[in-house]
């Protein structure tokens, strides 16, 4: 039986088409009544059947939410063994996604998870690189399954944002790097936490005077090992209008190394577990020339 778009609110409408393992083509987009504002959705549709020499088949859907906890992509799968009297199993799905808007790569991710920012409204074309296995029944197949989604959801406001004052570094030197960490909206508190990393093996050290800050203990105790190319940052005061700033001295050996950041803060929703978000900083870039 062919599995049909489902739309709640958040997205609305897409369309697929199932194929084979290699060969694959893209679905087009189809009508979908709007949905209500103000519930969560998910969009799912048929992505493509993963098939293998002694029967075995996995007909794989992609599923995808947006919204302020980021794109989402999930890969449910049937799988099922025998040619004539075909038996169904449990499906267990892993593997990679990457989605594609006018041409260009919006986001990507693993399956199943939110690891990346929602790039807003649009038509994705989702491609899924899938390990589909069942336990029992033996089916074990790889391979690649196509959906075109479009997504109405909008682009949440952003709530915190991160700026440094430069991007390039170079090697065999100390740059001192300021990082100002904003909180924009009303919402939330104060509280949130700044990491910042290098290249490991690289010979970088992140070091600060800042008292908010710390290079992480790594080891079992009683180890007092640190990470010397990382920071971590607690911040208690962020309101708007408030920033902080953190300055941070990097130093490079003769190898090249990046340095990333990214913010954890919290949002008000009382008692719930998942009350925070994750935002990507700046890279700060090397440059040998």
């Amino acid at each position: 039986m062919p599995i049909r778009p489902r739309s709640v609110p958040v997205l609305a409408g897409a369309a697929v088409l199932c194929l084979a393992l290699v060969p694959s083509a893209w679905g087009r987009p189809g009508p979908v009544p709007k949905p209500a504002e103000g519930t969560a959705s998910t969009l799912c549709a048929p992505a493509g059947t993963l098939r293998g020499a002694g029967g075995q088949r996995a007909a794989v859907s992609l599923c995808a939410s947006g919204g302020a906890r980021g794109l989402s992509v999930s890969a449910p799968a049937t799988c099922t063994t025998g040619s004539r009297a075909a038996v169904r199993h449990a499906c267990l799905t892993s593997g990679t996604w990457t989605a594609r808007r006018d041409g260009a790569t919006a986001a990507s991710g693993t399956l199943p998870g939110a690891d990346a920012t929602y790039p807003g409204p649009g038509t994705y074309e989702i491609t899924a690189t899938v390990h589909a296995r069942s336990e029992p029944g033996g089916v074990d197949l790889r391979g690649t399954v196509r959906a075109t989604l479009r997504l109405s959801a909008p682009r949440p406001a952003p709530t915190h944002r991160v700026e440094v004052d430069r991007r390039v570094l170079r090697p065999d030197t100390v740059t001192t790097l300021t990082y100002t960490v904003h909180r924009d909206s009303d919402a939330g508190d104060g509280s949130a936490r700044f990491g910042l990393i290098g290249e490991e093996g690289s010979g970088v050290e992140l070091a600060t005077d800042d008292a908010r800050c710390v290079n992480p203990l790594v080891g079992r105790h009683p180890s007092t090992d640190r990470l010397k190319h990382s920071l971590d940052c607690a911040f208690t005061d962020l309101q708007p209008g408030r920033p902080a700033t953190v300055r941070v001295r990097v130093a490079l050996k003769a190898a090249c190394s990046t340095v990333v950041s990214k913010l954890g803060y919290w949002m008000p929703r009382g008692q719930e577990v998942f009350t925070g978000g994750m935002l990507v900083g700046p890279t700060v870039g090397c440059d040998r020339s």
